[in-house]
């Protein structure tokens, strides 16, 4: 064996329990970057894959990313011996008769996002990355961050990012026109909606970047900002009601739940507890916050992220390219180094002396209306049944925003075949084929509801073809109730939880009719027929189509569907391997009654709020 994939995960191994523990694991993910930054400085190519931008902006984001934890980490008292390469980065990089130069803005551009990190770093760590500078340097560097900044930032939590360049152009004395701040500032208010909860832009789209970036931003903004009060109070008291809601988007184990485009960015989704810290925002009990902060980092350290020399690889669970979006260049990853913000903090800081508070979930429902979700706990795993969210922008945007259940244990898949309708995975979706090759599922709402811990949707797979789908949770189980409504006859396929199999096929299967069941060493998962005689298979997946395990199956459920109207009622579910889950699978729900759920929605059936795009847009 000459790559151990658990070994080459830089976390793998670290307890990460203590301050100390997590600088480590920090020192250990930017060390393997060393040799690949450039003799000047300024960037860093980690290896030959592509995004949408050019190769100067992706060697910006290899350079620019690690100082998300690297700047932490020094303004907390921690060494770190290689400011000078920083230093002569900046340098070069903004230095339009350097060899390594970044190239200059002229329009909305990646090099917008990356030098948000580095007005992030002017800020905290003036004496490091500036003071330092011959004055030619410092002029160099601050024109570009001043060009950059008269052009229109993307409409969405990019608006952040001129803010984070303009708190280091003012603390390292740079004159600038405040009034773009100031309309930034403003127009970001039209992201929020209530409860704590942003949106991220003029679009169906409610995922990670609201804590990630939108809360992540704001808590910086909050901490560093000077003559702002109002906003400042507001920005705290939002993620004070937000991480009451968010900590359902986590399972006991760490994990967080598989959902929405920029998954590769992976414990930056651990950042948000790390911000609240930061911004001395106790939305939580100290001990709480930092139990979330740091079982997330250890759920991470077990999976192989890596490639072989340590490199943070684009990919979830393992590298994987099919899931990735057409902006992750090599270096995209090292926004999961976001997560290492508490860094800044003292030793004494409360957050760091707190005792780690254990996941306090049971199974109650948890109903979440703005991004139309409804949140079920059972071990080691979170659920959020879906509806009310989609992206048309992304790659694979259908399988991360529309499917109608998501997972932190077992991830979704996207499919890597759309002409094979016999070989889709459709997990935790339903899919129609009209000739058994091309395949349609949910992939926009025409209306999504909530009504207490139930959810509902209306769509349409083909323009003559209308469906309504009701998702209801029923305790380590979900049912979902689908009324069809075809002039033509159709094949449909509808997927449970995708577990991962061993080799050589070496689990145990069953197909049958009404039920598809896949057992494993470790898990168990299920889909049953609750009305009709659909036909059960565990389908073995293609390979690299889920975002946690390299080799899945699939319980899927398969049948005609005549012509009319047709009423599916199914029951999913999926377990860690052991009695619990026997009991489970042995004891299925009930068939709902639909009377009973369309009275139910008729009285208490509200908007979802990721749907409902204010017309200000």
């Amino acid at each position: 064996m000459t790559y151990d994939p658990a070994s080459a995960n830089p976390l793998f191994g670290n307890p990460l329990k203590s301050r100390a523990d997590v600088e480590k694991g920090l020192r250990d993910l930017f060390a393997p970057l060393l040799p690949y930054f450039s003799k000047g400085g300024a960037r860093v190519r980690l290896d030959g894959a592509g995004a949408h931008f050019d190769r100067a902006a992706a060697d910006l984001e290899g350079f620019a990313r690690p100082l998300w934890g690297l700047t932490p980490l020094a303004a907390g008292g921690g060494d770190f011996d290689h400011w000078e390469i920083y230093r002569q980065g900046l340098a070069n990089g903004t230095d339009p008769d350097h060899p390594e130069y970044w190239g200059q803005v002229n329009s909305t551009d990646q090099r917008m996002v990356e030098l948000a990190a580095i007005g992030f770093t002017m800020k905290m760590l003036p004496h490091l990355v500036w003071e330092p500078l011959p004055q030619r340097a410092k002029d160099n560097l601050a024109a570009y961050l001043k060009h950059a900044r008269q052009f229109d930032y993307a409409p969405n939590n990019w608006k952040f990012f001129r803010i984070l360049v303009d708190l280091g152009l003012e603390q390292c004395g740079v004159d600038f026109d405040r009034s773009l701040t100031d309309a930034y500032l403003a127009e970001l208010e039209d992201f929020y909606i209530d409860d704590g909860w942003y949106r991220d832009g003029a679009i169906r789209r409610i995922d990670h970047y609201i804590p990630f970036a939108m809360h992540f931003y704001g808590l910086i903004y909050a901490k560093l900002a000077k003559g702002d009060d109002k906003r400042v109070a507001d920005y705290k008291e939002r993620a004070r009601l937000f991480a009451k809601d968010i900590q359902h988007w986590f399972d006991e184990d760490g994990g967080t739940l598989a959902f929405g485009r920029s998954l590769t960015y992976r414990f930056a989704c651990g950042g948000f507890w790390g911000a609240l810290a930061f911004a001395d925002v106790e939305a939580l009990p100290w001990g709480v916050v930092k139990g979330h902060f740091m079982r997330h980092l250890r759920w991470w350290s077990k999976l192989p992220i890596a490639d072989r020399d340590g490199i943070l690889s684009i990919g979830y669970g393992y590298p994987n390219l099919f899931m990735s979006e057409s902006y992750n260049s090599a270096g995209s990853p090292y926004w999961a180094l976001k997560a290492f913000l508490p860094l800044a903090l003292p030793e004494d800081h409360p957050f760091w002396t707190a005792e780690e508070v254990e996941a306090d979930f049971d199974q109650t429902p948890v109903p979440l209306r703005h991004p139309g979700m409804v949140m079920q706990h059972t071990r080691g795993n979170v659920v959020a049944l879906s509806s009310g969210q989609q992206n048309w922008q992304m790659r694979h945007g259908t399988e991360k925003y529309a499917k109608f259940v998501y997972s932190s244990r077992y991830g979704f898949s996207v499919e890597v075949d759309e002409r094979a309708y016999q070989s889709g995975a459709f997990d935790g979706a339903l899919a129609f084929s009209d000739d058994n090759r091309h395949y349609r599922v949910r992939e926009a709402l025409e209306t999504a509801l909530i009504a207490e811990n139930s959810l509902f949707s209306r769509w349409k797979p083909w323009e003559d073809v209308s469906v309504e789908t009701w998702l209801v949770p029923q305790g380590d189980w979900h049912v979902r109730v689908h009324r069809i409504r075809t002039p033509r006859a159709l094949h449909a396929t509808e997927g449970g939880f995708a577990i991962a199999r061993a080799d050589l096929n070496a689990d145990t299967y069953i197909d049958e009719a009404g039920r598809a069941v896949a057992k494993s060493q470790t898990d168990l998962s299920a889909i049953v027929d609750l009305a009709g005689q659909r036909e059960g298979r565990a389908f073995r997946a293609l390979p690299n189509t889920n975002l946690i395990a390299s080799k899945t199956i699939v319980p899927q459920l398969r049948g005609a569907i005549a012509a009319g109207e047709t009423i599916l009622m199914t029951a999913a579910m999926a377990l860690p391997a052991g009695d619990a889950a026997d009991r489970a699978l042995s004891h299925p729900p009930a068939a709902p009654d639909l009377d009973q759920l369309e009275a139910l929605f008729a009285e208490k059936g509200v908007e979802v709020s990721a749907i409902l795009v204010p017309e200000r847009f």
